[in-house]
């Protein structure tokens, strides 16, 4: 075993078993990142999106690699892309992580994971990085792991490429709505349309149509890990609001999404209680709590 390190530094392809250790020992709140890792014996950043930080020597002993040598554990971690994902529970070891990250530009759009991580990490980030243009702070963490009681909408479909064109309109107006900025303000929409595109291709995106192609109600399957399948983008039309129309919807993307992971998965802002409401009479139950920094 090598010497373990007190300061940060890069992963390499040599800590891949590493790493999937600590992001699985909470799969369902590391989704995202179980996802990307997979079963690869690398860490490409270019694969990957970012680079991973990490800081040697955790608590528990070591990590067995799967050509039977002996990897340093990890105390703590972060993913630095189009996010930065903090990963463990260490709080010495990632306030460390996030002071070595800034010294450096930000290059990340939001700051998303457990609300006690991020508690630990914004605070010496914000002197550099900051200010949020908004903190999402109280974001439960939601989970169903069996289909739910609610029959589903049976008009509820997956998403044809064809119907592209019509989708993505509803993808711009959930997103613009939830984060309070548009996605194709930056590059003419086309980084996000190439990402809804990626979804509806890969058969996880789902919505309902009314009888002129108008998309009714929408929502994606955007990571699925070894534990869980995490959903995003769940929207409906304003003007359907209230009706109980998302409540059957959800039902039907809950068992599409079951039927790819062991359990289905999202976060909701605190102060959405109409949301909260509807996925509680789904069945799902809170499994964590989220903090979301967005810039």
């Amino acid at each position: 075993m090598t010497a373990t390190q007190t300061h940060p530094r890069v992963l390499r392809s040599a800590d891949a078993a590493a790493i999937r250790s600590l992001v699985r020992r909470d799969p369902v709140l590391h989704c995202v990142l179980d996802a990307r890792l997979g079963l690869a014996h690398d860490l490409d950043p270019q694969r990957l999106g970012g680079f991973l930080w990490g800081i040697d020597g955790n608590t528990d002993g070591s990590t067995a690699c799967t050509d039977g040598d002996v990897a340093p554990g990890l105390r703590a971690a972060a993913f630095h892309g189009g996010n930065l994902i903090p990963i463990g529970e260490d709080a010495e070891a990632l306030e460390a992580i996030a002071t070595q990250l800034s010294r450096s530009g930000r290059g990340c759009s939001s700051i998303v994971g457990s609300a006690a991580s991020v508690a630990v990490m914004w605070p010496v980030l914000l002197r550099r990085w900051g200010p949020a243009r908004a903190v999402r702070a109280n974001q439960p963490l939601m989970m169903i792991d069996a289909p739910s009681a609610i029959p589903p909408d049976p008009a509820v479909r997956r998403v044809e490429l064809v119907e592209l064109p019509r989708f993505f309109p509803a993808a711009v107006a959930m997103f613009t709505e939830e984060l309070s900025v548009s996605p194709i303000a930056h590059d003419a929409g086309r980084g996000y349309r190439a990402r809804v595109a990626e979804l509806v291709s890969a058969g996880r995106a789902f919505a309902r149509f009314d009888h002129r192609g108008e998309v009714e109600f929408k929502a994606e399957v955007g990571s699925v890990g070894g534990a869980t399948a995490q959903i995003q983008g769940v929207w409906v039309r304003p003007d359907l609001r209230g009706r109980g129309i998302g409540t059957a919807c959800m039902a039907a993307v809950l068992r599409q999404a079951l039927a790819m992971a062991p359990s289905a998965s999202l976060y909701v802002n605190d102060y959405n209680e109409s949301a909260r409401r509807m996925y509680s009479r789904l069945g799902m139950w809170q499994a964590n709590v989220l903090t979301t920094v967005l810039f």
